[in-house]
């Protein structure tokens, strides 16, 4: 069991992400995890990237992890599927899981902190942009 300075049981907590385009968005909501206690990224496979997000991620698993790993508010890197339940939160002796209002996973309330995402970004959007961007070069 992980205690702090006080003697307070530190809580683990999970974030879930693909991070197929690292932006501000994911930063933020690391950063609120991080306050609440030790951080653990499941990472989204590429397989299951690609079985529903229905592309193959610009950065594969092992860049993702490695530029996870970089990262200040980061404690630890774990891959996952697309969708989180809690025999993956118990696996890792999670507990809390912590996501945006976007969360497709089915987790009771006890075990879940909802964040607002932060607006106008998503790696959805800025991949448009750069495509509508390099559409108009000639090769």
């Amino acid at each position: 069991m992980n205690k702090n300075k006080s003697n307070k049981k530190i809580q683990r907590i999970m974030v879930d992400m693909s991070v197929s385009i690292l932006h501000n968005g994911h930063i933020r909501i690391l950063k609120k995890a991080k306050k609440l206690g030790y951080v653990i990224v499941a990472l989204t496979t590429d397989e299951q990237i690609k079985k529903h997000k229905g592309f193959q991620s610009e950065l594969n698993f092992k860049q993702r992890k490695e530029i996870l790993n970089s990262i200040k508010y980061i404690d630890k890197v774990v891959p996952s599927k697309w969708l989180i339940d809690e025999s993956f939160l118990d696996l890792h002796k999670v507990d809390l899981l912590v996501h945006g209002n976007d969360n497709p996973s089915r987790i009771s309330k006890k075990r879940l902190k909802v964040y607002k995402r932060t607006k106008n970004i998503s790696a959805e959007k800025i991949r448009r942009k750069i495509s509508r961007r390099f559409s108009s070069f000639k090769i």
